[in-house]
């Protein structure tokens, strides 16, 4: 009876979870980047020398795109952070084109 009452509670849960899933989840227009992150990402990619906040800008974004790198033992590393640098690439090129030119 208190495993019934257990997955009772989950439920709920677990329909809010399928919604969100087949709706799309977040909206395909909404931006996935902060201005900081695209101008840090293209400073970044100039080959310049980088600076630690410009580090932690791409992790912020790495951590948006599903990446954990606190987990101690990672079965799926490097695939599970080269997808997640290949996602927030799409981003990039999706959001951050404007940033390009910004020093």
């Amino acid at each position: 009876m208190k495993m019934a009452l257990t997955n009772r509670s989950i439920l709920p849960a677990l329909v809010f979870l399928l919604a969100g899933c087949a709706t799309g989840g977040m909206q395909e227009s909404a931006t996935h980047l902060s201005p900081t992150e695209c101008r840090d990402l293209t400073a970044l990619r100039s080959n310049a020398s980088p600076t630690m906040k410009q580090h932690q800008s791409e992790l912020a974004a790495l951590r948006k795109a599903g990446y954990n790198p606190s987990l101690w033992d990672d079965p799926y590393y490097p695939e599970d952070l080269q997808a997640a640098q290949r996602l927030v690439d799409r981003w990039y090129q999706s959001e951050c084109q404007h940033a390009a030119g910004l020093d």
